[in-house]
């Protein structure tokens, strides 16, 4: 470099996802809690209280988290590291049309033997599901011919399914 070079770029990079979007994430996700909005007293942002006048104080650095308190008396009031959240997620498991069209989970294909969320015991939020066996048929052993032809077998075969009811 030259002498005359009197700028030095900095670039901050973000950590790697599996830092941060790992098991700790997840347990701050799990460990949300519901909160309300602290009543301050004074609505009045400083820009309304003076408008021709500009702040020269120094300026605190503002804790957001203690705007908040929980929703719940019994809890601890949120820290800086907590997730958070205003409002209860819509219930999805049922239809509801005027929150934009939640079709609910009625009739949608689950996995029975799977703990996951494509299981029948999460999907159907906790109702019975039903289960029936269907004769399916599909392209099979599928060849390719010289130029342009792909000649198949049909295949038959038994498979069951399982919907929420």
């Amino acid at each position: 470099m030259s002498g005359s070079c009197t700028v030095k770029t900095c670039w901050w990079r973000l950590p790697y996802f599996r830092r941060i979007g790992g098991r700790a994430q997840q347990d701050r996700f799990d460990g949300a809690s519901r909160v309300l909005i602290r009543s301050q007293g004074n609505t009045r942002t400083p820009n309304t209280r003076r408008p021709n006048m500009r702040r020269k104080a120094k300026r605190r650095k503002r804790k957001s988290y203690r705007l908040f308190r929980s929703y719940n008396p019994e809890h601890k009031p949120p820290s800086k590291k907590d997730l958070v959240y205003l409002e209860e997620s819509p219930d999805f498991c049922v239809r509801n049309r005027k929150l934009g069209g939640i079709i609910g989970t009625k009739g949608r294909e689950c996995n029975r033997t799977s703990i996951g969320l494509d299981g029948c015991d999460l999907m159907c939020c906790g109702r019975e599901h039903h289960t029936q066996v269907v004769e399916v048929e599909e392209r099979c052993s599928c060849t390719f011919q010289w130029c342009c032809v792909v000649k198949c077998k049909t295949c038959k075969y038994m498979r069951t399914i399982n919907t929420c009811s």
